[in-house]
């Protein structure tokens, strides 16, 4: 059965104006982003306008936001920006989409910047019209409600850029940041093509960055800039249909694994939550990871980290898949001393794996057994099987497995 595809074309490079134009000539209702966005506690801030115009021939939807003569640009934190989108309470799916960018956005500053994503202050970004782009991207994207999203090679532009902290050639710092891993084109355009937020769109929404091999389009919308280039400042957005295998291998990581040559490799999307705790015992972490893996984890580690002040602390990471985020959040919050978290989607690529149950002299081990790119098999018992096997026959550890491991071995090969 087909499947409902997006297919970004930034030929021309893309800003959060012009997805916002692009989402609205591609089909989305602008009374629906005026509504939506109506929720948020700057409304009357801002006045997000649409109007249709043309470059070079080109036509589609210019987005504009207006904001009212006294909104300055504040400097805002990223707990600050997060409350605004938590209060408008859109839907989970919005509001998780949304705070995503910013913290793309944030993790980049805090790189370029050597601190904690909590100490940067968003300039541009954090301003109104920022906050606009970012919560419209995330409430059209959910409207479109896409299966599979793509994204041919990102026009960034050449020259120099002013930032807040000077002149900066093309790409800026936090653009370069997040489009790591992306394929890019450079100097397609004169000045700054890609901006943070544009980048920060992508990077959130996009499944692949190619074009797909097979694509039925339905309805094309172009998002117009405000700047004029040699090629019309446009953002091409084609909505359409996909097979359903290709959006199947798409989430697989299929495709993208055989062009790297690696055949079978998996991928698996996931949320992962982290927070910095200084104010809590050691001997509570032991429970809390306890709790967490109960909950529905898949994944739980600590990292030791030195806060402000020099204090130190400890991270904690949490791997969750959407279904459990919401339980698994509510014991963090229950179980520790943190009072937020930070979110973003990560994607985790894994070798195809299998599990046996094999027979010893010693009892029954859980074996996983992985299979790598060169079709070479990798194994190891199960480390809990080890554990009990141990106590129950009062060897140590080491001994056991060292034996478990032998008579594995000889059976897999068998």
């Amino acid at each position: 059965m087909p499947q409902r595809a997006l297919f970004y074309e930034c030929f021309a490079g893309i800003s959060g104006d012009m997805h916002l134009g692009a989402l609205v000539d591609v089909g989305v209702p602008r009374e629906h982003l005026t509504a939506e966005l109506a929720k948020l506690e700057l409304a009357d801030e801002f006045e997000l306008m649409f109007e249709r115009s043309a470059k070079m021939g080109v036509s589609g939807t210019k987005a504009t936001v207006r904001l009212d003569a006294g909104v300055g640009s504040p400097l805002r934190h990223l707990a600050t920006i997060k409350g605004i989108i938590e209060r408008a309470r859109f839907a989970p799916g919005v509001q998780r989409l949304a705070i995503a960018m910013f913290e793309t956005i944030g993790a980049a500053e805090a790189k370029i910047h050597g601190v904690d994503i909590e100490q940067i202050h968003f300039h541009e970004v954090g301003a109104t019209d920022s906050i606009v782009d970012i919560v419209g991207a995330a409430v059209g994207l959910a409207y479109l409600d896409a299966d599979a999203v793509f994204c041919s090679p990102v026009e960034v532009g050449s020259g120099m850029v002013r930032c807040q902290h000077g002149l900066f050639p093309v790409p800026a710092p936090a653009t370069a940041e997040i489009l790591q891993g992306v394929p890019c084109k450079y100097g397609g355009v004169e000045g700054e093509a890609t901006t943070p937020t544009g980048a920060a769109i992508l990077k959130c929404a996009v499944d692949a960055f190619e074009p797909p091999r097979t694509f039925k389009p339905s309805k094309l919308g172009y998002g117009l800039g405000q700047k004029d280039f040699a090629v019309p400042n446009a953002l091409r957005l084609t909505l359409g249909e996909i097979e359903a295998s290709v959006a199947d291998g798409l989430e697989a990581g299929v495709e993208g694994a055989a062009e790297a040559g690696m055949e079978g490799v998996e991928t698996e999307t996931n949320i992962e939550l982290e927070c910095n705790i200084d104010d809590m015992p050691a001997e509570a972490f032991a429970p809390l990871m306890d709790g967490l893996f109960a909950h529905g984890a898949k994944d739980v580690f600590l990292t030791p980290i030195v806060m402000k002040k020099a204090r130190p602390g400890t991270k904690v990471s949490v791997l969750v898949d959407e279904q459990r985020l919401d339980a698994v959040m509510a014991h963090l919050f229950t179980a520790s001393t943190t009072i937020g978290a930070r979110l973003h989607a990560v994607s985790k690529r894994m070798l195809p794996r299998r599990e046996h149950t094999i027979p010893t002299s010693l009892g029954e081990v859980r074996v996983k057994v992985v299979t790598l790119p060169n079709g070479v098999e990798r194994w190891k018992p199960e480390h809990d099987d080890i554990v009990a096997i141990a106590a129950r026959t009062g060897d140590d550890y080491l001994s056991v497995k060292s034996a478990v491991r032998g008579e594995v071995d000889l059976a897999l090969r068998g």
